[in-house]
């Protein structure tokens, strides 16, 4: 494994820690002295960071071309 491997891991799982965090005791948006917090945006940029993660993950993978010789 590769230092860039390990650091996608490693943002992947600490980002999977908050989802798991956040969706335990979900919360309500709500506005404080004109400061908006909307959870479901958090929620859903903290999906965006999973799946870039995955996206990096999966493109340093080894893959196979499947191919079929003919004569």
């Amino acid at each position: 494994m590769d230092d860039e491997t390990t650091i996608l891991q490693t943002i992947r799982g600490q980002t999977l820690a908050l989802v798991a965090q956040l969706t335990a005791a979900p919360k309500p948006t709500y506005e404080v002295d004109g400061q908006s917090v909307s959870w479901e945006s958090y929620l859903a940029q903290l999906q965006r960071t999973l799946d870039w993660c995955d996206a990096k993950l999966a493109a340093g993978e080894p893959f196979e071309f499947d191919t079929q010789a003919r004569t």
